[in-house]
């Protein structure tokens, strides 16, 4: 029988990494999402939501916090959120206002690969002097559950680096046999960064995520609860343990129609990105250059690449069943309001591209959204342009809870209940040359029908009706015809900032 429902709702926030807003079934792609898809049924999705930035430090803080990367400062990875900034978000307050916070899973609020130690549990080298019983508070969570970096690039860190997930996957002293079975994959094909891992899906951190869900609702099942449960995947590597990453053939995957690194219809920085040298030395130069650039595929090569990275949804998608099943079990799937979103996207082939950087297509850009719960309409699709940064204010406004101060975050909550609409949504992104060996300031635009992207240092953009062009062939911004639309989407931008100051924090790593 459902508990009793009490005036403030309880808030789960489900998230993925790096996952795009078409890779989904009810998208009309061809990844197994059954779960997703009956919530996106039972609920409320928003088919035109961004990313406030493209990689995940700055997003997440967006998400915490409200504020857009150059307002908290966290405007690519590498830089730390400041600890009182991630205290004012919305775990602090809802701390503050009788909820029992917890996250579960990857945060990335500080960098993982750091010049020197910083004294962040996030830190690989500060991890190492946090006592085994600690457990927050961190960044307003009362208490957290984490996976440090997640991606199997990196094996789980062995104690006492590391934090609770590898603690637990080396605690039975099997950690070396497990990271052996990691290790014993077998590529079809010679695919960067794709593996068919022999890991044990009972030890995957996905798995793991999923667990600490469920024992979190079971525990906490007669007490007002916000619980983020953070996924490390689809985020490359793509490395899905059997037999998810054979549930879907390479021969049936969708991938992109164009698949050409067109760099000369391209603004100048397209190519620099790709072509210039990052901007470190060392070891970090190294991780900068091998781990966040992929070359360009053979149609094999993506098309596995691809069926993998849809397996690492599918099971991100089986736990997500799971922990909505213990919400019904245990009779609180009334009283929830139930978010799933991600971070960012993925080229996944686009314009012949894999991972993701400063081509801000709209396999990177855009974002899947779901909301359900009480006074949330079944299978309502918003396409109002929307942003992550707005999860903020919306999961305030359920739990009834004052942000206490000005935030870039406006509710979602009014476009759910059918009032109001949106014209447009922001993203910015402030790279250093530590990321692709060239400084951008890069300002972005999403209407239902437009897409623009300014270089604010050199004044180059594009623009592409994506109406009259989905896959982004054609850039309009010197177009004389399209004059009054970049005037136009140029006063967006100019309003895409609420007012706050733009702040600039030091590069203390790189991811």
């Amino acid at each position: 029988m459902p508990r009793q429902r009490s005036e403030r709702p309880n808030i789960l926030l489900i998230t993925s990494d790096q996952h795009r807003g078409d890779c989904y079934g009810f998208e009309g792609r061809k990844v197994r999402t059954p779960h997703l898809d009956m919530l996106a049924r039972d609920g409320t999705r928003f088919s035109t939501c961004i990313t406030p930035n493209v990689v995940c430090q700055p997003s997440r803080a967006s998400i915490l916090t409200g504020l857009l990367p150059t307002s908290h400062g966290v405007s690519d990875n590498g830089i730390d959120l400041p600890a009182e900034t991630g205290e004012a978000g919305f775990a602090g307050a809802l701390s503050r206002n009788g909820y029992i916070t917890e996250l579960i899973g990857k945060a990335h609020f500080s960098s993982y690969f750091t010049f020197q130690p910083t004294g962040t549990p996030e830190c690989i080298e500060s991890s190492a002097g946090f006592p085994e019983d600690w457990a927050g508070p961190y960044m307003g969570f009362q208490k957290t559950d984490m996976v440090l970096v997640g991606h199997n690039y990196w094996l789980p860190f062995k104690p006492p680096q590391g934090m609770h997930y590898e603690r637990w996957y080396h605690g039975d002293g099997r950690g070396d046999e497990k990271n052996k079975l990691y290790k014993g994959h077998a590529p079809k094909t010679p695919t960067p960064q794709t593996f068919h891992s022999q890991l044990p899906e009972a030890w995957h951190n996905t798995t793991w995520v999923g667990n600490r869900a469920i024992d979190f609702i079971r525990t906490h099942r007669n007490e007002p609860f916000c619980v983020w449960a953070s996924f490390s995947d689809p985020h490359h590597p793509f490395d899905a343990p059997e037999p998810w990453s054979r549930l879907h053939h390479p021969d049936e995957v969708d991938i992109p129609e164009h698949r050409t690194r067109d760099f000369e219809r391209r603004p100048w920085w397209h190519r620099a990105a790709v072509e210039n040298t990052p901007q470190l030395s060392g070891d970090l130069l190294k991780l900068r250059s091998e781990y966040s650039r992929i070359e360009a595929l053979s149609e094999a090569q993506l098309r596995e690449l691809t069926a993998n990275y849809y397996g690492m949804i599918s099971l991100i998608d089986h736990n997500v069943g799971r922990i909505l099943t213990e919400l019904d079990d245990q009779g609180l799937a009334d009283n929830t309001i139930v978010i799933f979103t991600t971070d960012h996207g993925d080229w996944l082939g686009d314009h012949g591209l894999v991972l993701k950087g400063p081509m801000m297509y709209d396999g990177l850009l855009r974002v899947g959204m779901i909301v359900r719960g009480p006074g949330v309409p079944p299978g309502q699709v918003i396409k109002d342009p929307v942003s992550t940064v707005d999860l903020f204010s919306t999961i305030l406004d359920y739990a009834q809870t004052s942000p206490g101060r000005q935030v870039d975050s406006r509710s979602l909550r009014p476009l759910i209940e059918r009032q109001g609409q949106r014209d447009f949504a922001y993203n910015e992104w402030d790279l250093r040359a530590g990321r692709v060996g060239v400084a951008l300031d890069l300002r972005t635009v999403r209407t239902q029908r437009h897409r623009m992207t300014i270089e604010v240092n050199s004044g180059a953009g594009e623009l592409y009706d994506l109406q009259e062009d989905p896959h982004e062939l054609h850039n309009r911004y010197e177009d004389p015809a399209h004059r009054n639309i970049r005037r136009e989407l140029a006063d967006m931008i100019s309003q895409g900032r609420n007012g706050l100051p733009e702040r600039r924090l030091p590069v203390v790593g790189t991811a």
